[in-house]
């Protein structure tokens, strides 16, 4: 007969199998910063520089430079002046080859 033990730690259930083994932690999927960026980046309208950077919590600089390694990884991203704004909008127009939509 199995001893098989369980107890919740951080809303999170982990499950001994038998005692004296380790638990198993149950895998979250993990949204990364860059998939952040490029799902703002992917809205029909675009995001100004200032949006992303309030979005993401990162300072302006560090927002462009995210953009510019989006670029070097083949990604056309296209700044777009609104009419009556000083703002400029940025959006992806196209994916780096081999990523379809």
């Amino acid at each position: 007969m199995t001893n098989m033990h369980s107890k919740k730690v951080a809303g999170t259930r982990i499950v001994k199998e038998r005692h004296g083994e380790k638990p198993q932690m149950p895998r979250r999927s993990r949204i990364t910063k860059k998939a952040r960026l490029i799902s703002f980046l992917s809205k029909d309208r675009g995001t100004d520089i200032g949006s992303l950077s309030k979005k993401l919590d990162w300072l302006p600089h560090t927002t462009r430079a995210a953009l510019s390694k989006l670029r070097k990884s083949g990604y056309v991203i296209t700044p777009v002046k609104a009419q009556k704004s000083k703002l400029i909008r940025y959006r992806i127009t196209s994916l780096p080859e081999g990523q379809g939509a």
